[in-house]
């Protein structure tokens, strides 16, 4: 597992009964996790909770704003800065440990740029959410194609970016991401690195199903075709409950074995005050050969 553990601005306090007390640069929520399934003390009692998310026998839930509870507010990592947000469905905007993601790819970049004499670097990012990983890679020097189908979500991404100093850096783009990559190919445009966080099930503007059993190898593989003759990186997120880390090493082998370089998975996780890693979902890295040392 990978952790994220330099953390400054978010901590986990507390873990129990499939809750995780949060920090958030000093706010303080409670919020389910489905891997917390051990027990421990009663983190509802806890004082200074700010807001705790409380899930609906039909579905979806809803926060319980309890005092001095923002609208939004800010953290940073680093120099990126990102605008937090909560929302239904649990959800703040920011996925914290993709900070050991975002760490990688900015490494890869810098050294690609100083191989190839600083020329741009082209990353495309697909269901792209709010932008943390766009940001970073903009913050590196890349040029960055951003796409997402959520129009509200793009422009949070944009917002982040503004406030990372990065949005001079970024293209942003409101389509279904197969649509989108379907039009590069026949533009015959090329990237120096991929990212993709593609959801379980997803639905685009106009109605297309995604299933991630079904759908990811196939648009792995097309979307290799976007890659350069020598690309950096291929990074696959993926927080579907069952997928195995080598599931994504596998896919992303086949899908690109047409490049020189190699494929690694692992889980993701972030730290916790209690000294034990939270496990948070997979990622799967192809690296290729001229970076693999970075």
């Amino acid at each position: 597992m990978k952790i994220a553990d330099d953390w400054k601005d978010y901590k986990i306090l507390a873990t129990s009964d499939g809750m995780k007390l949060e920090s958030w640069n000093g706010v303080i929520l409670l919020r389910p996790d489905p891997q917390v399934i051990w027990s421990g003390e009663n983190l509802y009692d806890k004082k200074g909770i700010n807001a705790v998310y409380h899930r609906s026998e039909k579905g979806g839930g809803a926060w319980e704003k309890r005092k001095d509870f923002p609208s939004e507010w800010t953290v940073s990592y680093g120099d990126l800065t990102f605008k937090i947000k909560p929302m239904g469905f649990k959800h703040t905007g920011l996925f914290p440990e993709q900070a050991v993601n975002w760490n990688k790819l900015r490494r890869l970049i810098c050294a690609a740029q100083s191989q190839n004499g600083g020329q741009n670097f082209k990353v495309l990012n697909l269901f792209a959410y709010t932008g943390a990983a766009s940001v970073a890679c903009a913050k590196a020097g890349a040029f960055v194609t951003h796409v997402d189908a959520a129009k509200g979500m793009v422009e949070r991404a944009g917002e982040n970016a503004r406030l990372s100093g990065a949005d001079g850096g970024i293209r942003y783009i409101v389509d279904d991401c197969a649509k989108f990559v379907a039009r590069e190919i026949r533009r015959g445009n090329k990237y120096d690195g991929i990212i993709m966080d593609p959801p379980s099930y997803g639905r685009g503007p106009g109605g297309e199903m995604w299933k991630i059993e079904r759908d990811l190898f196939p648009f792995v593989k097309m979307c290799a075709r976007l890659l350069c003759d020598e690309p950096a990186f291929f990074l696959i997120n993926s927080y579907t409950t069952g997928l195995q880390p080598a599931v994504l090493k596998n896919i992303l082998t086949l899908a690109l074995k047409d490049f020189k370089g190699a494929a690694e998975a692992y889980e993701v996780g972030i730290a916790t005050e209690e000294g034990i890693p939270l496990p948070c979902g997979a990622s799967g890295l192809f690296t290729g050969e001229k970076y693999a040392a970075k």
